[in-house]
């Protein structure tokens, strides 16, 4: 598709000079000219949207200042350059002050200074319809109806409450499952909120070492500590004006509990190695599966600062709660993966959709999504049948019964493949097999 003419409207009164103009706007033929005599006629035909305006600054009816006040009045993306007979440095910083683009004297190189100064104004508001365009691209991409898939009751309620969280500022606290999705709630209330277009910053606090969590939510100064060879932002600067989302907030130290409470109440950082506080602005949406208000009878999560991140809270459902949602998003992910990979689309027999509604996902969404695209590898034809489906329990047993091994082999065999499926989070599997974290490291380490 063609892209839309540029627009230019050329207002000057000299009819010599204007026609000038004209011609030399026309040698590109992408260029749409339209030419006034007066400020009146142009302000007149603004309705038409010209992308430009080149302005004469003294014309018969009001003078160039006045005419380029009203254009921006009225619509304050279209550029303007002013172009005059006389070179008066007070004239030029007053029309820059008030939204000028360029102020060009009248001049024998006029022809080339004009047309590189549009053709920059002309890839500056190509570059503009492209963030636009790209911005209304992403917020579709993460509209909730896209990502977040299913119709069940339960479900709907959450789009009820991210559709409440998108319209404020409010902190948001995602619970649930592992494998629930809670980033992609995070991102749907971002990419809804008036922050859209402006940065999503997750950072998962359990995956990062305790000794680096502090520079990576805050940033560090040069020289802070060993290693540290230059200046670094954290998370909270390169969120700012945007999101950020901490999950698995519950694992966050209690030394850095209180940073991170600081840095909520005051709205600033400070950077390691600095004393010198810096301004943030950052909406936060954090996210766990334990329960918080256990953490805090515990002690090992601080209660104001509960208070602080509570907010608006949603509460994921398990997928094993949401009915049907399982062969809505089985379906989902069979058309996404046979796309991906150039193959012909490929359907769910019955007693495949049995099986999957017969199990209870304990991974949820994250786990239904590698079952089905395992299953779609393995089915030959264009019929998913239920010995493609390879459901959790099944594949630890298979896969790891078929060879002799030690205790201790199963054991490591075991560690793995629950850190894979709860996404390497160290502590989490400690908690789940019942076993210390440095157990966990010391088995990896000695395989």
């Amino acid at each position: 598709m063609n892209e839309k003419p540029f627009r230019i409207f050329v207002v000057e009164d000299d009819e010599w000079y204007n026609r000038l103009l004209v011609h030399t706007l026309s040698l590109n033929p992408d260029y749409a000219i339209e030419a006034f005599t007066n400020g009146k006629d142009c302000l007149n035909n603004l309705h038409k949207n010209p992308d430009l305006i080149t302005l004469d600054y003294r014309l018969p009816d009001m003078k160039g200042l006045e005419v380029l006040k009203k254009i921006k009045a009225e619509n304050e993306d279209i550029q303007v350059i002013l172009i005059s007979g006389q070179d008066d440095i007070e004239v030029v910083v007053e029309l820059l002050k008030y939204g000028a683009y360029d102020y060009i004297v009248k001049s024998n190189d006029i022809r080339d200074r004009l047309l590189n100064t549009v053709s920059h104004i002309r890839k500056g508001e190509k570059l503009k319809r492209e963030i636009v365009s790209l911005r209304s691209e992403i917020k579709k991409k993460y509209s909730y109806q896209n990502t977040i898939i299913g119709n069940s009751p339960a479900l709907k309620k959450i789009f009820q409450l991210i559709d409440k969280a998108s319209r404020t500022n409010i902190t948001v606290s995602v619970t649930g499952e592992t494998g629930t999705g809670k980033e992609l709630v995070a991102r749907a209330i971002h990419y809804h909120s008036g922050r859209s277009g402006n940065p999503f910053v997750a950072v998962n606090v359990a995956a990062l070492p305790d000794d680096l969590i502090e520079s990576e939510l805050f940033g560090h100064e040069k020289g802070a500590f060993t290693g540290a060879h230059y200046r670094r932002i954290g998370k909270f600067e390169e969120a700012n004006t945007g999101t950020l989302f901490l999950d698995e907030i519950a694992d966050l130290e209690l030394a850095l509990q209180s940073k991170l409470l600081r840095a909520l109440q005051e709205k600033e950082i400070v950077r390691v190695g600095s004393n010198k506080p810096v301004k943030t602005d950052c909406r936060i949406v954090i996210a766990t599966n334990r329960n918080l208000q256990e953490a805090v009878l515990k002690g090992t999560f601080r209660q104001d600062l509960y208070y602080r991140l509570f907010g608006l809270s949603i509460e994921l459902p398990p997928l094993r709660e949401r009915g049907n949602d399982c062969i809505i998003l089985s379906r989902h992910f069979i058309a996404a993966f046979c796309e991906e990979n150039n193959m012909p689309l490929k359907t769910l027999a019955p007693e495949a959709v049995d099986k999957l509604l017969s199990y209870s996902f304990p991974g949820n969404v994250r786990e239904l999504k590698s079952v089905i695209e395992l299953a779609v590898t393995l089915t030959d034809d264009q019929i998913i049948g239920s010995e493609n489906i390879i459901l959790g329990n099944e594949a630890l047993l298979e896969n790891t019964l078929e060879k002799e091994m030690t205790l201790r082999e199963y054991s490591v065999r075991i560690v793995k493949r629950t850190l894979e499926k709860y996404n390497h989070n160290t502590r989490l599997v400690a908690e789940k097999l019942g076993i210390g974290v440095a157990t966990i490291y010391r088995m990896l380490k000695e395989e």
